[in-house]
């Protein structure tokens, strides 16, 4: 009479051999899949992380520029006009630098964006830093 016991089975030469569980090459493959994926995915991840803080700039500028041309429109001039100073999501801090009849806004963080420099937004509508893909 054989006993059968879950988990175990009799080898042709009478050893008994464990059949549950995974080998070690089993292993090995699958943190190598996983590895692959992380590697691909951790650096679009941060790419999309990035894009969306430059966003945030672009409507932080964009929100300060529509308030300094409302201003413009009543008083004629951009001095003393007031602005948000910071981003809809606050990760930006917006400066304003103005004259009578110009402004340039200069948004600028603490956290990487991979631009080369401060982004900034002119009366004429020039976007900075020229290249790269920060607008």
């Amino acid at each position: 009479m054989r006993l059968a016991i879950q988990g175990r089975s009799r080898a042709a030469n009478g050893i008994l051999r464990h059949t549950a569980g995974f080998t070690l090459i089993e292993l090995m493959i699958a943190v190598a899949v996983i590895g692959i994926l992380a590697a691909i995915a951790i650096p679009n991840y941060q790419r999309y992380v990035e894009n969306s803080r430059r966003a945030d700039a672009h409507a932080g500028l964009m929100q300060a520029a529509q308030q300094l041309e409302r201003c413009y429109t009543v008083d004629n001039t951009y001095s003393g006009c007031a602005i948000t100073t910071t981003s809809p999501d606050g990760i930006y801090t917006i400066s304003l630098s103005a004259t009578a009849t110009g402004y340039t806004l200069t948004a600028t963080t603490s956290q990487a964006d991979r631009c080369s420099g401060d982004l900034t937004l002119t009366h004429r509508g020039e976007r900075g830093p020229a290249g790269g893909n920060c607008w």
